[in-house]
C-alpha cells in the first residue's frame, strides 16, 4: 500500500492509476500495486509486470509500447492520477 503520494503526480509511479488510449479509442484503466495486492481488482497490474515497467515515468500524451501475446500494442497515456484510498 501507498502511503503517500509522489512529490511529482504528473509522471507514473508505483500506486498511479493509469488510463491508456489504444489506437481505436478504447480506454483501459490500471493500477500499479505490488505483488502481494493483485487479487483486490483485476485492473490491478504489478509493478513488475512488463506493462508497469513499460508505464513507469511516463506522463499523459506520451506513447508506450507494450509487447502482448499477440504481438505489440501502442497506447497512449491519457490520464494518471493518485487516489487516496481508505480501509
Amino acid at each position: 500500500m501507498v502511503d503517500r503520494h509522489p512529490a511529482d503526480q504528473t509522471k507514473v509511479f508505483f500506486g498511479a492509476w493509469v488510463t491508456l488510449e489504444d489506437e481505436d479509442g478504447t480506454l483501459k484503466e490500471y493500477r500499479i500495486v505490488g505483488p502481494d495486492e493483485l487479487d483486490h481488482d483485476a485492473r490491478y497490474i504489478s509493478i513488475d509486470s512488463p506493462v508497469a515497467r513499460a508505464l513507469l515515468k511516463k506522463q499523459e500524451g506520451d506513447e508506450v509500447m507494450i509487447r502482448l501475446a499477440a504481438g505489440e500494442k501502442s497506447y497512449v497515456v491519457d490520464a494518471i492520477e493518485y487516489r487516496t484510498i481508505t480501509v
